[in-house]
């Protein structure tokens, strides 16, 4: 693998009907961990000046609070699939906003 950044942005969704597989045995294992006990030697250091944020979110000062109004079975599914619905529906609003602006 090259040091060379690619500038290409990795994007991963997990459905959370399909969690992956994971054994109990790893499972038992990863609840027993402790920090310490985390290898972090294969990870670079971070510059001085990185910013860090969630990719792909937009930050706090950047949304605005609103009321509005959505059918029960919409804010349900969203709900259904736990915390951060509000921000699930927003990227969905986004990826919407996105599709529609002109490309250039």
């Amino acid at each position: 693998m090259s040091d060379a950044n690619t500038g290409k942005t990795v994007r991963f969704t997990l459905d959370p009907a399909n969690p992956p597989k994971m054994s109990e045995e790893t499972k038992a294992r990863l609840k027993a961990m402790k920090d310490e006990d985390i290898d972090l030697s294969d990870i670079p250091a971070s510059s001085d000046n990185a910013i860090w944020t969630r990719p792909g979110l937009l930050t706090s000062e950047n949304k605005q609070q609103l009321t509005l109004r959505l059918d029960r079975d919409v804010v349900d599914f969203f709900k259904q699939s736990g915390r951060r619905y509000q921000t699930r529906i927003n990227a969905v609003l986004r990826a919407f906003v996105d599709a529609q602006r002109p490309r250039p």
